[in-house]
């Protein structure tokens, strides 16, 4: 996992060095302040008349550490905060790179909720356990011991007192925190559904309006919120027992030192009248023993944050490499096939399920040939795979058995990017970016012309509509084309596949938001302006697929009735009972008229 996230450093990598080097400067100067302290007030002591001169050496030494230390500290900062920012942004590229290269599959199994969460608050997570690592993870074990050391330095005695705290803490940081982590690990994934609350609600925010359901959204965003914030409350309790526990500990241990060092003083002989120590133990090593005392307690401490900062974040780094690690399970092959030779399409003995642990196929003995500029339109009532067969066409999905062909090559074979170049497929749901017209547009074709939009537009029966929006093409659409229509919504996807020039162009019931005399004109113009681009056509109304050249009829995930309208009407009950109530319905409407 490690490996995985360092990865992301790149660029990055000098001031993520620097940083704990500088580190280890400030730490080694702050831990000499206090020896050379103590070394001046007994020097004082000792020189008399001299006083003076020693106390300006040693004024000059503490004021050159201080410096140094306030220097590299400064540092330290600024290159942990470009290493730990960079950082950040790297691994939200390479998160999003990644997620760009999934298939639908992948996605699938993680969810769009679970993957913003990933991008954002895990990424966030990471980011900041980084920078703790860069700077207090790597002064805290220096300063750490360093002030041991010096605690030797002084007292051999009575710095074992500190070498025996130290398991003792250990173990108990070591337990809370072994405690806490499956609670962090509950957490994320509750924060994935608190996601997924908000952004459905959002999306779906003129639905919740319409059926006068805020009340009930708001309970379910409360609940959802409620259950993160009672487990991260419980987790916080917990880890708020290190500080009290650490300060606890080592004041004992400071406690026990003052003890026993002033009665070492009280046995320190006098001055001699040479003027020499003769006793073992001085009270300025005593307040130095202290003063590193304090410093081991500040070490601690910081460490206990850093701990507890990484046992929230390795829940997010695992869930980051998760998606970092993830092969998408479609690929383009090594020299891929390059050019599409016409829109022709088999599909030879081809089964499909959407998991390999699924109990059921959602396509079952799928056998069928499309000829090159034929239109084909496809009928089946809700859950009939018609959606599925036509995703395995531009592979956004992998058939399970069989072979699909699109050119009469593999679809496997080819290139992915050339494949669906010249497969333009506009889906159920329909999608426009925040952005121009033009710019929406533009994601068929990015070097297209204002005269290859305009001409696209008018096929799509697109043009007569944007003409009429005070900034035409210049018109400024919402994020998700809240501002335009269901049917003008439509109409601009078409117009947006179409300028990709597509050999392969499949309409999954997108025409349904526009009236019957726009969709007649769009098919008519679809036949004499692009004869030869191969069209699936996927409908619920008959009038859409009356005149193909080939009419599917699905149920079940397979097809029961394949042929043209009038050999539909005889054969095919189901064909049948649709154009009857569809045609009824309509000579119902205009007799009440």
């Amino acid at each position: 996992m490690v490996k995985t996230l360092l990865k992301s450093v790149r660029e990055y990598k000098k001031p993520a060095i620097v940083t704990p080097v500088l580190m280890a400067v400030e730490a080694f100067c702050e831990c000499l302040i206090p020896f050379f302290m103590s070394r001046m007030i007994d020097q004082n002591a000792l020189a008399g008349a001299g006083a003076m001169s020693h106390i300006l050496k040693y004024a000059a030494i503490l004021l050159c550490l201080a410096a140094v230390s306030m220097i590299a500290g400064g540092l330290a900062g600024k290159f942990a905060a470009t290493a730990s920012c960079g950082f950040a942004k790297n691994l939200r590229h390479d998160l999003f790179y990644k997620v760009q290269k999934f298939s639908f599959g992948n996605v699938d199994k993680f969810s769009s909720s679970s993957l913003v969460t990933r991008l954002t608050t895990d990424v966030t997570n990471v980011q900041q356990s980084f920078q703790m690592c860069l700077r207090i993870a790597i002064r805290v074990p220096l300063q750490f011991i360093f002030a041991i050391v010096m605690s030797f330095v002084i007292n051999p005695n009575l710095a074992w007192i500190f070498v025996c705290v130290v398991p003792v803490l250990g173990f108990l940081i070591f337990s809370i925190v072994r405690y806490v982590m499956p609670l962090f690990r509950k957490i994320f994934k509750k924060y994935d559904a608190l996601n997924n609350s908000v952004q459905e609600n959002v999306s779906g925010i003129r639905v919740v309006k319409a059926f006068v359901r805020e009340e009930h959204e708001t309970k379910k965003f409360e609940k959802a919120a409620g259950d993160v914030k009672s487990d991260f409350t419980k987790a916080e309790k917990i880890l708020a027992l290190n500080a009290p526990i650490m300060t606890l500990f080592i004041n004992l241990a400071v406690l026990i030192i003052s003890f026993f060092g002033a009665k070492l003083i009280m046995d320190t002989a006098a001055l001699g009248a040479n003027g020499e120590v003769v006793g073992e133990f001085l009270p300025t090593e005593l307040s130095a023993l202290i003063t590193y005392g304090v410093q081991i307690l500040s070490a601690l401490m910081m460490f206990s944050m850093v701990f507890v900062m990484i046992s929230m974040s390795l829940e997010s780094g695992r869930r980051i490499s998760e998606v970092l690690e993830e092969e998408s399970t479609i690929v383009s092959p090594e020299n891929g096939v390059k050019e599409v030779k016409d829109g022709s399409i088999l599909f030879e003995n081809v089964n499909f399920k959407y998991s390999a642990t699924a109990n059921s196929y959602a396509l079952q003995d799928v056998d069928l040939e499309i000829k090159s500029g034929e239109t084909v339109g496809i009928l089946g009532g809700t859950g009939s795979s018609k959606t599925t067969l036509i995703q395995l066409i531009p592979r956004l999905y992998d058939a399970t058995d069989g072979v699909v062909k699109v050119g009469g090559v593999d679809v496997k074979d080819y290139d992915l990017d050339v494949l669906r170049k010249d497969v333009s497929i506009v889906l159920q749901k329909n999608v426009l970016f925040s952005g121009t017209i033009k710019d929406n547009l533009r994601w068929g074709d990015e070097n297209a012309t204002d005269e290859e939009m305009v001409r696209v537009c008018k096929l799509a029966c697109a043009d007569e509509f944007i003409r009429s929006f005070p900034d035409g093409y210049d018109t400024y659409i919402e994020q998700g084309g809240t501002n335009v229509s269901g049917g003008q919504k439509q109409r601009l996807c078409i117009a947006r596949a179409l300028l990709r020039k597509p050999k392969i162009l499949i309409l999954d019931d997108s025409t349904s938001a526009v009236d019957t005399r726009t969709d007649a004109m769009i098919r008519q113009a679809f036949k004499e302006e692009i004869p030869d681009t191969t069209k699936i056509i996927i409908a619920q109304r008959v009038a859409s697929v009356e005149h193909a050249d080939k009419i599917l009829i699905m149920e079940g995930g397979k097809i029961i009735a394949c042929g043209k309208h009038e050999t539909l009407m005889q054969s095919s009950e189901i064909y049948r009972e649709i154009y009857i109530a569809q045609t009824q319905g309509k000579s119902e409407e205009g007799g009440e008229a």
